[in-house]
């Protein structure tokens, strides 16, 4: 279904059970159909965070089918500790997260993803979306050292040069 859309599959990496994987850029709906059909292709299964508002049926049945994990931002327990749980109790467990958070232009990523994965003890997949190469595929495995800033920036970095859908709506400056 990939190559019928007309995209190609980027290096993809090793395998490891449990990660977050950062996917970016996010700057289209399209990009979660995308990403699922790399994942799908190689026979892996991704989680993904959606605002539970989007959790109504009938499409609450599709989100779920698909990977979807609704998230009340309400709950006292904060969505990182959520997730940290949640990758800690599984033995396979793979967490696609958009560090932008949005699809509109973000200066400063969120840094959720990098948190989640910090405190589960997993490393982060850097996953991309190349519009311009119609290529999706997989930049490193990145292990969080615990210094936030330097490793948010060391992030970024893989991304220079990977055209989004709507490239004014992505920001990697350091």
């Amino acid at each position: 279904m990939l190559r019928i859309a007309g995209w190609k599959k980027g290096p993809v990496g090793e395998y490891v059970p449990r990660c977050v994987i950062c996917v970016a850029p996010h700057t289209s709906n399209w990009d979660l159909f995308i990403g699922k059909l790399l994942y799908t292709s190689l026979g892996r299964k991704a989680h993904f965070l959606i605002k539970k508002e989007w959790f109504f049926f009938p499409l609450n049945l599709f989100f779920k089918w698909i990977g979807g994990i609704p998230i009340d931002r309400n709950k006292q327990m904060s969505v990182t500790d959520q997730m940290a749980r949640e990758l800690s109790r599984h033995q396979t467990f793979h967490l696609a997260v958009t560090p932008e958070g949005t699809r509109k232009m973000a200066e400063e990523w969120k840094r959720g993803f990098y948190y989640i994965a910090l405190k589960a003890n997993v490393p982060i997949l850097l996953a991309y979306i190349d519009y311009l190469k119609k290529e999706v595929g997989v930049k490193a495995l990145f292990y969080p050292t615990g210094n936030a800033d330097a490793d948010i920036n060391a992030i970024k970095a893989y991304y220079r040069g990977v055209t989004a859908r709507h490239p004014r709506n992505f920001a990697t400056n350091a």
